[in-house]
């Protein structure tokens, strides 16, 4: 790792806290989506599907606003690239879809699996100590109670426990993998353009998923025919709100704002998915769920408070991003 390297040039608070809702509102929607696009789509196939389109279509645009030399890189900068967007995307995303899919009792409900993703910034404030870095300590009390307020909302309520174990385990491991390559961003050599590197992560990790869906046998015998409209229609949203705006603000955040700011979100994803299914598939909101929602807000503030830009001409309190 170059010592010499420069931090990224400090944005201005308000373009970081809109990036910020735009991750917050459209991530927290994706789980409902990724639930019933795998109702009758192959989930890792279609999982590649939806970042290799969005990839074409971010490299387009790119092409035609900046020039025949808009997605040129080195060497270095196309495996860093492609390294995050195996971990993110491949194995963090691919691990959730693939953990959503199956028949019902197979099948991990898109609420649980938002909430189990929220362990991702406790994993990253982890992966911070490990490598020397300091967190503040409120940072790591901020972590602390949104994992509780995790906790208070995953204990069942009485009666059996009816979340599937190999679905919940298959997403604590994809959190992780999503953990890591949130954190390699910004201490390897990545693209300087954060839109051109977000294009070579989806193609990789579109890759990546499309050789898995193919080692699994998803395609044998798929009939598009065979597919419903609402799980057509769940595939475009997720192309569109999921992959080309969500991920590629997630990706300029990475570059701009404190890594234990950015993963806030999977603190208020799980609300947001929380009252999707509340309003569009009626899932009650017991008081557990009221509970657990208000300390993991708790959880939240105290992170963003730790953890927001600093004002200065000095730049922000963000980790250098290794160029």
């Amino acid at each position: 790792m170059d010592a010499t390297v420069a931090a990224a040039p400090a944005a201005a608070p308000a373009l970081i806290w809109t990036a910020l809702i735009v991750v917050y509102v459209l991530w927290g929607s994706t789980y409902l989506g990724i639930r019933i696009a795998v109702e009758t789509l192959p989930p890792l196939a279609s999982a590649a599907a939806r970042f290799a389109a969005a990839a074409v279509v971010l490299a387009l645009v790119l092409r035609l606003r900046r020039g025949p030399g808009a997605l040129r890189v080195d060497r270095r900068q196309l495996g860093a690239a492609a390294l995050v967007g195996i971990l993110l995307l491949a194995g963090g995303n691919g691990l959730v879809v693939l953990a959503e899919s199956g028949p019902p009792g197979v099948a991990l409900p898109s609420g649980i699996a938002a909430l189990l993703v929220a362990t991702v910034p406790l994993l990253v404030v982890l992966l911070r100590s490990a490598t020397g870095d300091r967190p503040r300590l409120w940072t790591f009390g901020g972590v602390s109670v949104g994992f509780v307020g995790l906790v208070l909302l995953v204990l069942p309520g009485g009666g059996t426990d009816a979340v599937p174990l190999v679905g919940a385990l298959t997403v604590v491991v994809g959190a992780a993998c999503w953990s890591v390559g949130s954190f390699l961003s910004g201490r390897i050599r990545m693209p300087d353009d954060p839109f051109v590197a977000t294009v070579y992560e989806m193609l990789a990790g579109a890759l990546v998923l499309a050789v898995l869906a193919v080692g699994r046998g998803e395609l044998v015998g798929f009939d598009p025919a065979q597919v419903s409209l609402r799980s057509w229609l769940a595939l475009g949203y997720l192309m569109v709100a999921g992959s080309l705006v969500a991920f590629t603000a997630y990706v300029w955040l990475l570059h701009h704002a404190p890594i234990s700011l950015v993963a806030t979100y999977a603190y208020v994803n799980p609300a947001v998915a929380v009252v999707l299914g509340a309003v569009l598939v009626a899932e009650p909101i017991t008081p557990q769920v009221l509970v657990g929602g208000a300390v993991i807000v708790a959880g939240v503030a105290l992170v963003v408070s730790t953890e927001r830009p600093r004002r200065s001409g000095t730049g922000s309190t963000a980790e250098p991003a290794r160029r």
